[in-house]
């Protein structure tokens, strides 16, 4: 996999105007990045906004993280599947069933759609996991406990922090995808995450796919920011 391939633009946009903006600096390129669709994008534009930027080549990471009862989660994507898209995520603490129908579903649909199930997500701390949510342990514990569920579950990867994915790998299978957000250029403010590493850093823990989303969109040059991204992982990959 291209260094290029690596990184998964987050479109966290309230709309298509804004989005569409930034994308507009790839119209003439036949080499699209790996764009990110989460709730706020999604709920505003709608499934044909994405279908669209499928057929311009934009290979495209559909971030909804789906969590209900196993029949409800497998129906949902069903219907989803019918948009083609790359990447879908689900959330790992809905259960072992719930996993294994989502699974089952993206297999019977046939779209080639690979599945993600959400660990714990970056914003969460120990503090938060064992006093809020009441699970006891270290974060670490909590994702490694859920990745393996996952992979045992049929799903295609985990959504985790870079901080993680090494262990993730070593627990499940170097096959198993390690999707890292929380990434953050060493000149970059790390906002409302808390579990961050560098572009480079989270490469050589393991991570198959970086998220990044405000380094790049929030840029002054959307373009040279992310190729700046890319440098940096070639760089780790060539040692």
């Amino acid at each position: 996999m291209r260094a290029e391939e690596r990184v998964i633009i987050a479109l966290d946009y309230p709309g298509a105007n804004e989005a569409e903006q930034l994308l507009q600096a790839w119209a003439f390129s036949q080499n699209k990045p790996f764009i990110k669709v989460g709730y706020q994008l999604f709920y505003a534009v709608g499934p044909e906004w994405v279908v669209k930027r499928k057929q311009e080549g934009f290979p495209v990471f559909l971030d909804l993280k789906l969590h209900d009862i196993p029949n409800t989660v497998a129906k949902g994507i069903e219907s989803l599947s019918r948009y083609g898209v790359d990447l879908l995520t689900i959330h790992a603490c809905g259960g072992r069933a719930m996993l294994e129908a989502a699974k089952e579903a993206c297999e019977k649909a046939g779209a080639g759609t690979r599945l993600l199930a959400v660990t714990q997500l970056t914003s969460t701390d120990r503090k938060m996991l064992n006093e809020e949510l009441g699970i006891p342990g270290s974060v670490e514990s909590s994702v490694i406990r859920y990745a393996q569920l996952a992979y045992r579950a049929g799903v295609d990867g985990v959504i985790c922090s870079g901080r993680e994915s090494g262990m993730v790998k070593q627990a499940t299978s170097n096959d198993f995808l390690a999707v890292t957000p929380g990434i953050r250029p060493a000149h970059a403010e790390a906002q409302d995450q808390k579990r961050v590493l560098t572009p480079g850093e989270a490469i050589q823990s393991g991570a198959d796919y970086l998220v990044i989303g405000r380094p790049i969109t929030r840029a002054t040059d959307p373009i040279a920011a992310f190729e700046a991204i890319v440098k940096e992982i070639k760089e780790v990959l060539e040692e």
